[in-house]
């Protein structure tokens, strides 16, 4: 089963204060992006990777590639406005044999093996994808403006992370319509009738969105 992995790594990070894209903020001393590359690379389940970089920033992300000797890096391509439409661009990539395709965020660096594995299983089962996922602890309310008009059951509702895992046909059906307002892939494979399964997932695959955030993962980091 030949897996391909697409890792976006597009977004500008605005709320990170950088001048530099989110992808090239610093961490352990390295790009962002590195840290995602390298777990990519080391995977066993992973044959090729497409990276889908910042624009203007597409040579530095081969030369991390080439530093951190991430040999199964195939392409990189330039993003799109959004991170559906980058996924779009990086998916075409993708040769048509691919059998499984698995999207990642670079802003979500520590990636660990496990969750891969996780996200894979269930596509050998029949399922068209499927998302690591954690349960909310905190109550949700759905608001209009200033005014609470609905709070949510807790216990119906799970906080999606990626890797996401697709039967390659599946999402590149799901990448060919309308791309807006969507979330995350899983949300576009849904609405075309895709079945996708939840998989536990994992508090260390924290999504990177301002320094405080940058800072907790650099401190687990430290730790492992």
């Amino acid at each position: 089963m030949a897996v391909w992995a697409v890792l976006a790594a597009a977004g500008r990070g605005e709320r990170l204060g950088s001048e530099r894209p989110k992808a090239f903020a610093r961490l352990g001393g390295r790009p962002l992006v590195a840290e995602s590359l390298e777990r990519l690379e080391g995977s066993d389940w992973i044959h090729a990777i497409v990276v889908a970089a910042p624009p203007e920033w597409e040579e530095p992300s081969i030369l991390v590639a080439e530093e951190i000797g991430a040999g199964k890096v195939s392409s990189c391509v330039t993003g799109g406005d959004t991170r559906s439409e980058s996924v779009r661009l990086a998916l075409a990539e993708v040769p048509e044999d691919a059998a499984v395709v698995l999207v990642h965020d670079a802003a979500r660096p520590l990636l660990p093996e496990a969750v891969i594995t996780r996200v894979l299983a269930p596509l050998g089962e029949g399922w068209d994808g499927a998302v690591p996922g954690l349960p909310v602890s905190d109550t949700i309310k759905r608001v209009e403006g200033e005014r609470v008009v609905e709070t949510l059951p807790r216990g119906e509702l799970t906080a999606v992370q990626t890797p996401q895992a697709f039967v390659a046909a599946a999402l590149r059906d799901a990448l060919s319509g309308d791309l807006s307002g969507a979330s995350d892939c899983a949300s576009l494979v849904e609405a075309r009738g895709g079945r996708i399964k939840v998989v536990e997932g994992d508090r260390r695959l924290l999504k990177v969105t301002d320094a405080e955030d940058l800072a907790l993962v650099e401190s687990w980091l430290a730790r492992a």
